[in-house]
Order: C-alpha cells, then structure tokens, then sequence
C-alpha cells in the first residue's frame, strides 16, 4: 500500500473519530481491532442509559450460548408481547379524588412484581420510565427487551450494587423521566416492600405513586410471586392509589421505616380495589 493511500485511510479513521467524540461518544479501548465507543454526554431520548456496543466486552461476559439467546429472544418476546398488547383493554380504577396520571412527568411509581408485564403493557407507548435491572444474564435479557418497547434500564440491583441503581434512578427522574419499582422484586417476599422506593424518594424528595394491575383473565407461573401473564382479548384493571410522601432527607431508619410500611399498605389498598373490580376474590388466579 502506498503512502499516500495509508496516509488518506488515517485521515479518514481519525475523521470518523472525530465524528464520534462530538456526538456525545469516547473511545475505550485503544489496542483492541474491536473499538468500544460509550456515552459519557448523554442524548435527551437516553438520558438514563450508559450505552455500550463493544463486541468484546460481550463475549468476555457471556457465553457462545448466552449470547445466541440474548440476540434471538428479545425480538421473539417483544413481538409476542406487541401482539397480546394490542387486544388488551385497560380500565381505570381510582380512589376517591385521585386522577391517574396520562404523560410522562418526573416520578416514582411503584407495583407488585406479579404485575410487571401488565404494567410494561400498559406503560407502552403513554409514559417514559426507567427499569431498575440487575447486571445479570436474565437482566440483560430483560433490559433489551424492555428497550424495544421504549424503555430505558438502569442497571443495577435492589440487594447488590443497591446504591449505584438508585443514583442511576435519580438521574432518571432529574433529566424528567419515570423511575419505576417491582416493589417486593426480585425475589419477594411476595407483597412485602423492600425500601429501595423509599430511599430514592427520600433522594430526590418525589413522592411514590402506587398502582396495581390486574387481568381479568390470565396465566398464573407457579413461581414466588404468581407472576401474571394476561390472555389475549382480557381486560385489565389499572388500580391507583394514592401518593405516598417522601421522607425528609435527613430522616434516619424509623422514619424510613414508617413510609416503607405506608407504601406497603397503600399498595395493598390499590391490589383490593383491583380485585373488587374483576369480584374474583383472590386474584388473577382464575386460569
């Protein structure tokens, strides 16, 4: 290769570079032929999300099998989930002198993790949220899914790397996005809520809101939580209570405490009223 033709080609991968620096976007890796670019300026449609697109990285986390799974069902589960989403009918159900919320403000929102892929269903295509989700393989299953329906995911944990999840949250709700909770998630007990809500409410001073979902005809999983997958065609009743306030911030355990059982109960309140609604007594649990 002559000079002249070496010369242009370092012209042109310095241009691109170049490009790619102004855009928002860092180079990591300097000696990999493999280059990872990743935001350190984020873009407002990704406020929340670190983005990274190394193949490398990918293959040092994963395995070959992992990796086919993670590029195959996505796609597969979104377009299932697309398809039962666009026969559901969503029906509000409210306490007195509450108005459910209809575009995306700044804001925490908790439901019961059994309630995860009504809400992800529902939340399609009318509010913008960020899904706290671990680092894990099944995390990262669930993260990319959950981006082809608009979402974005905050990577983290509820039991490890707690901390880092809740700053990526507050982050979320400071550029104007949703920060959404499975309040007993990941691994229950059922019903009972954990105090990742609440901390986070006490970090950015936004007060919970707490809502239920549940289908009028669904399939059951036989797992800690009763997962609930709605049938085609079902209803679903969309069950708000009301707000819970954050606690001060310089609230120490007991106050925490307090508002953690207040969340717990008005979330119960929101999964009674969604059952009067259906009059099924127990649930979803009608298979």
């Amino acid at each position: 290769m002559s000079r002249e033709r070496i010369h242009n080609r370092e012209k042109l991968l310095q241009g691109r570079s170049d490009a790619l620096t102004q855009t928002g976007f860092r180079r990591e890796d300097r000696s990999s032929s493999a280059v990872c670019w990743q935001v350190f300026t984020r873009p407002p449609d990704a406020a929340n999300r670190m983005v990274s697109v190394s193949p490398v990285s990918e293959r040092r986390r994963f395995s070959f099998g992992q990796r086919l799974a993670l590029a195959t069902v996505p796609p597969l589960v979104a377009l299932l989930l697309r398809a039962i989403g666009a026969t559901l009918r969503f029906e509000y159900v409210v306490e007195p002198g509450l108005v459910p919320p209809t575009k995306a403000t700044p804001g925490i929102y908790c439901f019961w993790h059994r309630c995860a892929l009504p809400a992800l269903l529902y939340f399609h295509g009318k509010l913008r949220c960020s899904i706290l989700v671990s680092q894990s393989f099944d995390g990262e299953l669930i993260a990319r899914t959950i981006e082809r329906f608009g979402f974005d995911a905050v990577r983290g944990s509820s039991s490890r790397e707690g901390a880092a999840g809740l700053l990526g949250l507050k982050r979320a709700i400071d550029a104007g996005f949703i920060a959404v909770f499975t309040a007993d998630g990941p691994r229950g007990p059922r019903f009972k809520t954990k105090v990742g809500p609440v901390k986070l409410a006490q970090m950015s001073q936004m007060p919970v809101g707490i809502l239920y979902l549940l289908p009028e005809r669904a399939w059951v999983a036989n797992s800690w939580d009763g997962f609930l997958i709605p049938k085609p065609f079902s209803r679903v009743a969309v069950s708000w209570a009301h707000k819970v306030n954050p606690p001060v911030s310089n609230a120490g355990s007991e106050e925490l405490e307090a508002v953690r059982m207040q969340v717990e109960v008005a979330m119960e309140r929101a999964r009674r009223l969604a059952e009067e609604y259906f009059a099924i007594g127990s649930g979803a649990d009608r298979k």
